[in-house]
């Protein structure tokens, strides 16, 4: 039989290093892993970027070749994510995520496979949403 879908919203407070980034967006003084500043554009947008997952920005993930428990604990979203998906998965039931940001797909898509997570990446006409 077909279950009913819903839909949760969840609060998650920010990391220890997501909170350092946003203080530092705030005075426009990011700077990368080298030490060198960032510019930034559009200081919303960088904001919103930090609340979602502080690897949304160059040089911010210590190590980009290899997908480590650093995904999970620099992002209180994230921190939420994988508590929630484990019990759903052990539920069997399926999810379906969305992002404007298909660099946050991205870091989606790394996490799951680091999860050994089945996933499935859709593509809709204005924007992109994310299946596993």
């Amino acid at each position: 039989p077909r279950h009913a879908a819903f839909e949760s919203l969840c609060k998650a407070w920010m990391t220890e290093f997501q909170s350092d980034m946003y203080q530092d967006l705030i005075k426009k003084q990011l700077h990368d892993s080298s030490g060198k500043q960032v510019r930034l554009n559009n200081v919303l947008m960088q904001l919103r970027k930090c609340c979602n997952h502080p690897y949304l920005f160059d040089g911010a993930d210590p190590n980009p070749e290899q997908t480590t428990s650093d995904i999970i604990e620099s992002s209180a979203k994230m921190l939420l994510l994988d508590r929630l998906l484990a019990k759903l998965k052990v539920g069997g039931h399926r999810v379906l995520l969305f992002s404007q940001f298909t660099s946050m797909l991205d870091i989606l898509e790394d996490y799951c496979k680091w999860r050994n997570y089945c996933c499935c990446r859709l593509i809709v006409l204005t924007s992109w949403c994310f299946v596993f």
